[in-house]
């Protein structure tokens, strides 16, 4: 994943909304036209988003209904490149945020279903593997922080 030809032409954003401990994860899957998979809040940083937070804060509102302040982000420190069939290079910033476990999000048309799963299930269902890799650093992150 990391030796793709040519320079970034997109910054995109993906946020992991958890609930620990246990670690579970709010999933949200695709509607067929889109695939049909399982994946986290993610989408592209606009020019009025001030910074990668606030690219992202304002994704999780859009596809779940939830205002975040970005003092509420946690960054899994995780920029993965990637290529679109564009044949441009895209890159790919991870971050989590803690929600309550009962938070019901409100879909946005990007998502036809989600569902609260443990950590051992989103790492089973998450379609890509740099969501599944992103999901283990968050586990690892929380497991080194003391109770």
């Amino acid at each position: 994943m990391t030796d793709l030809p040519g320079p970034i032409t997109k910054e995109c954003v993906e946020g992991y909304l958890f609930a620990a401990p246990p670690l579970e994860l709010l999933l949200f899957r695709r509607p067929p036209a889109r695939g049909r998979f399982w994946v986290p809040v993610s989408g592209k940083v606009e020019a009025t988003d001030r910074d990668f937070s606030s690219a992202i804060c304002r994704e999780v509102e859009e596809e779940t209904g939830l205002a975040l302040r970005p003092d509420r982000l946690l960054d899994l420190d995780w920029h993965v490149p990637f290529q679109v069939d564009s044949g441009e290079t895209w890159r790919l910033h991870a971050f989590a945020v803690e929600v309550p476990r009962s938070f019901e999000p409100r879909l946005s048309s990007e998502h036809d279903a989600f569902e609260w799963v443990s950590f051992e299930e989103a790492v089973r269902r998450l379609h890509f593997e740099d969501n599944r890799a992103a999901v283990i650093r968050l586990n690892d992150r929380l497991r080194a922080v003391p109770s």
